[in-house]
């Protein structure tokens, strides 16, 4: 009766559990390169916690229905292997994992030249300058071309604040005094949502920005270029 209730409730509770997966500012619903990678390493921890999980629920198990089979295993082998042999084959893949996964999400040097786009944050708003983009003007909107790196250098003009679109990839910080940068790309157009990711005062939850992808051709007319 008790494993049928349980049943039901991990059945019920999963459609509730994952309606977050498909919101503007889910990380599981990635939409450029550097936010698949991090949507990949957190399956693949997620999968990892999960098998860490289920073996020690099997030993769990165990102990309560056959406490016999264990009291006649030694503590030391319980040491190595509960301790050791079990987890570390796990951790060490996850380790890997991040680390490859991590290690990409890295512009490389001599790699494809990124157009810069400058992110400057005060209390509580961003705005969006494109110095490489003649006749171009200042928004509150974040203009990116699709399917094309771009290198936002993350500045503040006062308290430090969060710059992180998840749909694109990660966050980094905006530092008084510093120019911080990210990559991101967009692999096509839409509208994609930002956040400031990090508590900047009475008005952060107010802190969000859209950013707008558009085709090649549509880019410099969005963000005001000549031609």
């Amino acid at each position: 009766m008790g494993s049928s209730v349980l049943r039901f409730a991990a059945v019920a509770a999963t459609p509730l559990a994952l309606t977050g997966c498909g919101t503007p500012l889910s990380t599981l619903d990635p939409a450029g390169p550097a936010a698949s990678n991090i949507a990949t390493l957190w399956w693949v921890m997620f999968w990892g916690a999960c098998v860490l999980f289920l073996l020690v629920l099997g030993l769990l198990s165990v102990s309560l229905l056959r406490p016999a089979m264990l009291a006649a295993v030694k503590p030391m082998h319980w040491i190595i292997g509960g301790g050791l042999m079990m987890p570390i084959p796990i951790l060490v893949g996850l380790l890997i994992a991040a680390l490859v996964l991590g290690e990409q999400l890295l512009p490389r040097a001599g790699g494809a030249k990124a157009m810069r786009v400058e992110a400057h944050a005060s209390q509580w708003q961003w705005r969006f300058t494109y110095p490489e983009i003649a006749g171009s003007a200042e928004s509150d909107v974040l203009h990116l071309p699709a399917g094309e790196p771009v290198d936002i250098v993350v500045t503040t003009a006062d308290v430090i604040h969060s710059f992180w679109i998840p749909r694109l990839g990660g966050k980094i910080d905006a530092i008084p005094g510093r120019e911080n940068t990210i990559r991101l790309q967009a692999d096509k157009p839409g509208a994609y949502h930002g956040i400031c990711a990090e508590y900047c005062g009475p008005g952060h939850e107010t802190m969000s920005f859209v950013a707008q992808a558009h085709d090649g051709a549509d880019f410099p007319a969005a963000v005001g270029g000549r031609p």
